[in-house]
């Protein structure tokens, strides 16, 4: 792979490692609504025509750089925040409109921890960063996959977890999300690893968080370790 756009197509061409697993679901009704409700928003590509989706990325933008004024929705700035180009809506084809939301949940909920993410604050760091923004896209992606989101109901044992915690918390997603993104993080400082090495990163965090879903005692999204991550 050569140059950061055939890094992003690389990790999203990554096949999921599945092992088949006896079903286990056993959702209560309000559970399988909101799995649906959540299926439904991981349907919705991002639509840079769309007036709502064009306030989510400038949102996103202030929430980020508050004192500095956006020069347009096309614009070298955005490389800043770790996009690939000056048209961010490029980045999102592979996900879509949910990687924006996490983003934006994730500026909105946990600021302090969305900066230091993103101003690369904490620890030694690479010589050659992974970018803020494609990452957080990846990390979305990952997360659909390790939890089997886009069948009709999850079978493997973290997603049949996660379900029921979805049911206890409507943000259960978003948050994980978040956690998931401060966990990556972390594993890229424990692993010393630089710009080519994000594989290997988001597939150790892929299965601590893996592990962390089966655990019996996790009965809330904010139980999970990784969620505590987020106050460090």
């Amino acid at each position: 792979m050569v140059g950061p756009r055939a890094w992003l197509a690389g990790l999203f061409n990554r096949s999921a490692n599945k092992r088949p697993e006896k079903s286990l679901e056993n959702f209560t009704p309000f559970q399988e609504k909101r799995l649906k409700k959540l299926q439904e928003r991981l349907q919705t590509p991002f639509d840079e025509t769309r007036p709502d989706h064009q306030e989510a990325l400038r949102s996103l933008w202030d929430a980020a750089f508050p004192d500095v004024a956006l020069t347009g929705l096309i614009s070298e700035q955005w490389k800043e925040m770790g996009w690939q180009g000056a048209n961010p809506s490029t980045d999102f084809r592979g996900c879509g409109f949910i990687s924006l939301e996490n983003l934006l949940f994730f500026a909105r909920t946990y600021p302090v921890s969305f900066r230091r993410l993103l101003f690369k604050q904490g620890g030694e760091r690479a010589t050659w960063e992974y970018p803020f923004a494609v990452a957080g896209i990846n990390v979305s992606f990952m997360l659909i996959q390790m939890l089997d989101l886009q069948s009709e109901k999850p079978k493997s044992l973290p997603g049949i977890n996660f379900v029921k915690l979805l049911g206890e918390d409507e943000t259960a997603f978003d948050v994980l999300f978040c956690s998931a993104f401060e966990l990556m993080d972390a594993q890229w400082l424990a692993m010393h690893a630089s710009y080519m090495e994000f594989n290997e990163v988001l597939k150790v965090t892929r299965e601590q968080l893996e592990r962390e879903l089966s655990l019996e005692d996790v009965h809330r999204i904010k139980n999970l370790p990784a969620y505590n991550l987020l106050y460090q």
